[in-house]
């Protein structure tokens, strides 16, 4: 069942994908972004023997997912938590490997419908965009304090902006006259820097500088260039991770460390794989899954989403 603000993106298919792993035995899951506990919910309840660790860096997203998951008692433990600290979550729970971990990266359902977390560019809000509003700086910090030339670096880098140049002359110049604390401001700024053409095929202008400004503030892909490896070494044996990214920086990261884990390092013209030379995992999917268009329908959050999923098949020598 799900709450009308959250709707779990491929849930059948992540049920799909973690039952070999799940079904009739005890097994440990590592909900990476436990968000508002959808996915969570439903394994929880198509496992009855799984084992959840819960992390989110979102103070508020734990709360409602402990209400949500409440029903599951004490199968749950949540950690507060950025999750390239998972191997350390991990310890202070007495574990060192786990059987599935799930990523759905990205902002969640919860912070984007939220105005007051300042995600969305449809509703005037404050500049913060923090996914843990406990700590760090805010979009508005980034907005009047970063050099021009950084923040170009931002938009291109992060938002994949054309008009970069165009938006940062209009920001330094508005900045001067008053620093930002709005969305809607900046909204308005970009309307009128993002060319009409541009405007009328791009999407919405605001799209790409509100990405880059997130994922700044969050250090997202940074977080995320040290989370694969961490986890991708947490699982045991046999064991499944399954990654939904919904931006095509994120969903290349993802792509090159489970393409990277999944060859041999077993030198070309060896008549036999060396011992621990062997590939790590074996891909699941076939390139990227993404939803269908009945899913789309009910959930146009889905469109963006591709999934990837692997499994542990060999261990690197040491």
């Amino acid at each position: 069942m799900t709450t009308p603000e959250h709707v779990p993106v491929l849930l059948d298919r992540i049920v799909e994908l973690f039952a070999p792993v799940f079904t009739d035995r005890p097994a440990v899951l590592v909900d990476a972004t436990v968000g508002l506990g959808g996915h969570s919910d439903a394994l929880l309840t198509a496992f009855p023997q799984l084992r959840l660790v819960a992390l989110d860096r979102d103070p508020a997203a734990l709360e409602k997912s402990g209400e949500r998951l409440a029903k599951h008692g004490d199968r749950v433990d949540f950690v507060h938590a950025v999750y390239d600290r998972m191997p350390e979550a991990l310890e202070s729970l007495g574990l060192s490997r786990v059987d599935g971990i799930l990523f759905d990266l990205g902002v969640s359902s919860m912070q984007l419908d939220r105005a007051e977390r300042g995600f969305a560019y449809a509703k005037d809000s404050p500049l913060d965009m923090r996914m843990d509003p406990t700590t760090g700086f805010t979009a508005a910090d980034v907005l009047n304090t970063y050099e021009p030339r950084e923040l170009m670096r931002i938009l291109r880098e992060y938002g994949e902006e054309r008009f970069a140049q165009r938006i940062v002359k209009s920001v330094v110049a508005e900045r001067e006259r008053e620093p930002f604390t709005n969305s809607g401001r900046l909204v308005e700024l970009l309307y009128d820097a993002v060319p009409a053409a541009s405007r009328r095929t791009g999407g919405h202008p605001a799209k790409r500088t509100f990405q880059a400004l997130r994922i700044e503030v969050n250090g997202e892909l940074e977080v995320l260039r040290r989370a694969l490896p961490a986890a991708l070494g947490s699982l045991a044996m046999g064991g499944r991770v399954v990654i939904e990214s919904y931006q095509s920086l994120e969903d290349r990261m993802v792509k090159q460390a489970l393409a990277e884990l999944a060859k041999s390092r077993t030198p070309e013209g060896l008549p036999v794989e060396l011992p621990g030379h062997g590939p790590e995992l074996k891909l699941l999917t076939r390139g990227a899954e993404k939803a269908d268009e009945g899913e789309i329908e009910r959930n146009p959050r889905a469109a963006s989403v591709r999934l990837r999923a692997a499994e542990r098949i060999g261990e690197a020598a040491r």
